[in-house]
């Protein structure tokens, strides 16, 4: 709900510094968020809300000091700092949670001003820590979290990999929910594609942008430098630059209009994906190892369950691995 106040955290902050009243409203709607699912958590359940004694709430350095209303003029200038960077036990009647009032809220502990504890929640999840050999753990989002095990040695980074990937940016982009385009195929000069629940397609979440890109390369419609060629199904748009029809109005329910991917959506995805590849890169140098060293890729989330790990590789997002 906070994004209606910045796509990203920088720009949240940014907000915050100009008007401190702010603060309070942005944290009250990540607590009514909160509050919601809960109650509809427990809905099927023989117990309520205030049944709920601990909570454990983690997200990105940002988000955990706006929600516990920390400063955050330090996170937005170098050398990027948490006001906190210890976990945290609160009281949830003090945060405005409503479980138990005197439930305990367990905030695991930041790193650093880019990488929070919604990181080592990632960490903790997978057991990367304990996993032996070479192994990449990415969390995909608007800042894409990356960390290398090296034989029980983690290291980490963030990428401003931008909310491309999460829909926005991108002309027909949209979160992952009914209708929305999450499999895509260019078969012999025609598009092929699932949508979320069978539905009629309105939108493309992340892995159906992903899946537009790749295609699109692969086939030779978009140029290694990311220029969208001519093609039968590529057309002007109304502000004079190239689009790829997906979906023909033809095709749709009366009254919707086409789905296609734009040039300026191929450049957006090239910023987002050579923010989380560089990201790599730097962390195999930090480690003095070649790509192929890498001897498992752990992709998590809801992005890690649907993306297409050939078309991740085939636009340079992943490194060539077996």
């Amino acid at each position: 709900p906070q994004i209606a106040y910045g796509e990203d955290v920088v720009a949240r902050m940014a907000l915050v510094q100009k008007n401190s009243s702010l603060a309070v409203h942005l944290q009250s709607l990540v607590v009514d968020a909160l509050n919601q699912a809960a109650a509809e958590m427990v809905t099927d359940a023989a117990f309520s809300t205030t049944d709920i004694v601990e909570a454990v709430v983690v997200g990105n350095t940002a988000m955990h000091h706006l929600f516990l209303q920390l400063p955050v003029k330090q996170l937005a200038q170098a050398p990027y700092l948490p006001a906190v960077a210890a976990g945290l036990d609160v009281t949830a009647r003090d945060l405005g949670l409503r479980i138990a009032p005197g439930g305990v809220v367990h905030l695991l502990p930041n790193i650093a001003g880019y990488v929070g504890a919604d990181h080592v929640a990632m960490l903790l999840a997978t057991g990367v820590a304990e996993a032996e050999g070479v192994v990449l753990a990415i969390d995909i989002g608007t800042n894409t979290e990356v960390c290398l095990a090296n034989h029980g040695r983690l290291t980490s980074l963030s990428c401003a990999s931008g909310p491309a990937f999460e829909g926005a940016h991108i002309k027909h982009g949209m979160r992952a929910a009914k209708g929305a385009i999450e499999r895509l195929r260019l078969i012999g000069g025609r598009v092929e594609y699932q949508t979320i629940g069978g539905a009629p397609p309105v939108g493309l979440c992340g892995s159906g942008i992903l899946d537009s890109l790749a295609q699109l390369y692969q086939a030779g419609v978009v140029s290694a430098n990311g220029r969208m060629r001519k093609h039968p199904l590529v057309r002007e748009d109304s502000k004079g630059g190239r689009e790829f029809v997906l979906v023909s109005e033809a095709e749709q329910v009366e009254g919707r209009a086409d789905i296609t991917f734009t040039q300026k959506d191929v450049r957006e995805l090239q910023l987002a994906k050579g923010a989380m590849r560089t990201g790599i890169d730097v962390l195999l140098k930090e480690n003095g190892l070649a790509a192929e060293k890498i001897e498992r890729v752990i992709i998590a989330g809801a992005f890690g369950t649907y993306i297409d790990v050939a078309n991740a590789m085939a636009i340079g997002m992943l490194p060539q691995l077996p």
